[in-house]
């Protein structure tokens, strides 16, 4: 089955700044092939159920073994079936309504 997800992944130790652990856990998401799409306050990834939450378990494991100690993840999941639709095809087809 297809799914969508939004993975918010928030370090807890590592400081104010998240942007070098969320760089770590891009390299992952690139690694494993999986269409996505960085935000400013999470990351879309689409792809087989399995692939993706194999990647989300990836992400925790790089940073974990890079030391941090906790981890706090926010995921937000979409599936369906009637058709395929990506986050792309989403938000194009709001943009169409208000342009």
């Amino acid at each position: 089955m297809r799914v969508g997800v939004d993975l918010c992944l928030v370090p807890l130790g590592v400081g104010v700044s998240l942007g070098p652990s969320i760089a770590l856990c891009q390299e992952v998401i690139k690694a494993s092939g999986l269409d996505h799409q960085l935000g400013p306050d999470g990351t879309a990834i689409e792809g087989e159920w399995d692939a993706v939450f194999a990647c989300v378990k990836a992400c925790h494991e790089r940073l974990h073994a890079e030391g941090v100690q906790r981890i706090h993840a926010t995921i937000r999941v979409n599936t369906r079936i009637d058709r395929i639709q990506s986050f792309r095809d989403k938000v194009d087809s709001v943009l169409r309504l208000i342009s």
